[in-house]
């Protein structure tokens, strides 16, 4: 039988992570050399002290409110080097455009990667560019990649969590969490996936929600700066359910997370309710979870909270022994056992 591929097997989820690990993993060599090697599937990957990622976008439609898919390429990368503690150097940029596409909306992408890689601070040094026929793509495709090196500021973040428990890793990783620790979340959920399901189909939603697509390297350093944090993770396609997963998963412990602290908007909650979307399963493009030591999570919070896009963070979860898996403490005081996505409720949006 000649199976083929589907679209939730490249969308994040359950089905991505078995599409990943059965039909890709499986044919790389692992080179001992690498610190953080591809089979990890941490955002990013580690050799020689420099991290390494890279991503393919594919967004529809190419314009949003609150961003294009030029501005998600550029910040979605800086926040994949980010999110391992390192500083972003440098990015590339590849460009596989459909022939026919308009010039105006090709050089208004172009012109936004540049605005949004010049206020990152991480500017753009080496790309590609391919045309092709008309029908071989969907109008505009781009890969990019980023590198990033370790900084002074990551060892004294991990210094300051040696002071209250034991850490053996010279990097932020999704398997870093311990009992005890908390979980802290940069802002409100749902806006990204939301916006562009709505402007896509035209339900009316994106007078109220914009994407949040933001680079998130300065937020990180800020919050390093204080120092405690141990793990950290943009919750992109899958969205926050898939992200505490796949911490509790690679750190074989439990998650509690609480309902009533988790940060959403009217407007996304009023999509979800009519759509029916859990705003947990939505993707985001300006959000981190930070994973952090008990004893400095009030200190990390307010320092996020004094960043431009950390307003509305909030301590949202506990890692603890106690259970398996991630349960949701529900508003109504039940708990639920909050899984990741089959696949992603909203595609094409990153």
């Amino acid at each position: 039988m000649n199976e083929r591929i589907t679209l939730d097997q490249g969308a994040g989820g359950e089905r991505m992570d078995t599409f990943i690990k059965e039909r890709i993993l499986t044919y790389f060599h692992i080179d001992p050399s690498v610190e953080v090697p591809l089979g990890m599937l941490d955002d990013a990957s580690v050799i020689d002290d420099i991290v390494f990622s890279t991503d393919s976008h594919t967004v529809h439609p190419l314009i949003f409110p609150g961003g294009d898919i030029g501005s998600l390429a550029v910040a979605g990368t800086i926040n994949d080097v980010s999110v391992l503690g390192a500083t972003p150097l440098a990015l590339s940029a590849g460009f596989i455009i459909e022939e026919g596409l308009s010039l105006n909306i090709f050089e208004s992408i172009v012109k936004n990667m540049g605005v949004c890689a010049k206020k990152s601070g991480v500017p753009i040094i080496t790309g590609d560019t391919k045309v092709v026929e008309k029908g071989a793509i969907q109008e505009f495709m781009i890969n990019t990649s980023g590198i990033g090196r370790r900084s002074i500021t990551l060892d004294e973040n991990i210094e300051m969590v040696k002071r209250y428990r034991s850490f053996d890793q010279r990097w932020l990783l999704d398997s870093n969490l311990k009992a005890g620790d908390k979980l802290i979340l940069s802002g409100t959920i749902g806006e990204h996936g939301v916006a562009l399901l709505s402007f896509r189909e035209g339900y009316g939603f994106e007078t109220e929600v914009r994407s949040d697509v933001a680079p998130l390297n300065d937020l990180i350093h800020q919050a390093l700066q204080v120092g405690g944090i141990v793990a950290a993770k943009d919750p992109t396609r899958g969205g926050l359910a898939n992200t505490v997963n796949e911490f509790s998963e690679k750190s074989k412990t439990g998650i509690l997370l609480f309902e009533d602290e988790i940060p959403i908007l009217p407007g996304v909650h009023a999509a979800c309710d009519l759509l029916g979307l859990d705003p947990l399963h939505i993707g985001n493009e300006g959000k981190v979870v930070l994973g952090v030591v008990n004893e400095k999570a009030e200190e990390i919070l307010a320092s996020i909270r004094k960043h431009p896009l950390g307003n509305n963070a909030a301590i949202i979860g506990e890692v603890t022994d106690g259970i398996q898996g991630v349960v949701l403490q529900t508003s109504i005081g039940g708990r639920r056992i909050l899984q990741k996505p089959m696949g992603d409720p909203v595609p094409r949006i990153c």
